[in-house]
């Protein structure tokens, strides 16, 4: 069960002994998880440098277990904060990835067989996308994240979906699992599926993207403000992983319907969603931002799961779902 702080099953056994009975000998403990002192002796190095015991204070050579509120809190403490940090090289190498682009893209002059195109502002974005579309021979698919489609876009949208699908184009488009609070939305999916496209949703999605025929993929600049900038990437090695990544995406996305569907612990998408962003560190507003919702309703989220777990903070709440083994990622992916 504390695999994911570290410690592995001998480990554990032996933690677990050494909390129940601290004043037991060497052998007392082998006897106690199977293994050999030699094991054991092995076991205890290891709990040491994780900070789980310490030498006594009234034995002089002894070691005392440091009790899990305080040791196992801290292993966590220390993961989450690596997995902060981790998170940070991985947004730090996108702002990388996509200033080599725009900056490739600046370097290739316009031209039919172009590699790269720039497209600067929204005007210019609808436009191409719409020519695009039209070109389209056989799929579109889409990555739609926010937290719902305008009434203008939806309006403008309708004629050109409705011409691409009686053509017999596959349309595929995911949206957050927030949309299906948003009518306009919900009601645009559902006229989208009567005409033949399929519509899922996630709890969040990494980009804004649109994906012409497997072979071009249209992404923002800077995807904290996708109306500002775009680049088309026309059959790079980067469109094969962006395709891979909506397949990917797609095979865990929920189709859209009226029910939520729940796992065997009681939670829905969302909420799992939740707690993987609660445990990694992120902030109420990064929550909001990731599964298109209000701050508030991403605090009254994080809120009523940590009060699920009887946590008063979200260090508790980690250590409740490892304690648990809802952080396994079988569980929670």
């Amino acid at each position: 069960m504390l695999d994911l702080l570290g410690l592995d099953a001998s480990c554990e056994a032996v933690y677990r002994t050494m909390l129940a009975r601290p004043q037991a000998l060497l052998p007392e403990v082998a006897a106690a998880v199977g293994l050999t002192e030699d094991e054991v002796r092995a076991s205890l190095d290891q709990l040491a440098e994780l900070s789980l015991l310490r030498p006594s204070w009234e034995d002089s050579g002894r070691l005392r277990p440091i009790s899990p509120e305080i040791g196992l809190q801290a292993l966590l403490a220390r993961q989450q904060a690596e997995v902060v940090a981790h998170q940070h090289r991985i947004e730090a190498s996108k702002l990388a990835v996509a200033s080599l682009i725009a900056e490739f893209a600046d370097a290739v002059p316009g031209s039919p067989g172009e590699t790269v195109e720039q497209l600067t502002g929204l005007d210019h974005i609808r436009d191409r996308l719409a020519e695009l579309t039209r070109q389209v021979q056989g799929e579109v698919c889409t990555f739609s994240p926010g937290r719902g489609a305008s009434a203008d876009n939806i309006a403008a949208a309708r004629p050109l979906d409705e011409q691409l699908l009686r053509r017999g184009v596959l349309m595929r488009t995911i949206y957050l699992d927030s949309a299906r609070h948003h009518p306009p939305t919900l009601d645009y999916a559902r006229w989208l599926t009567g005409l033949g496209a399929q519509v899922r949703t996630v709890p969040s999605l990494p980009i804004r993207m649109t994906l012409v025929d497997r072979r071009i993929a249209v992404i923002p600049d800077d995807p904290d403000n996708s109306s500002a900038a775009a680049v088309v990437l026309h059959g790079l090695g980067m469109v094969t992983a962006l395709t891979a990544l909506f397949d990917q995406t797609w095979r865990t996305a929920a189709p859209v319907g009226p029910r939520k569907v729940r796992d065997s612990r009681g939670l829905t998408s969302q909420e799992r969603e939740v707690l993987q962003l609660l445990t990694s560190g992120h902030t109420d507003e990064t929550i909001a931002k990731r599964l298109g919702v209000s701050v508030r309703t991403a605090g009254r989220m994080a809120s009523e799961l940590m009060a699920r777990l009887d946590a008063t903070s979200r260090f508790q709440a980690g250590y409740r779902l490892a304690q648990a083994g809802w952080l396994n990622e079988a569980e929670l992916s």
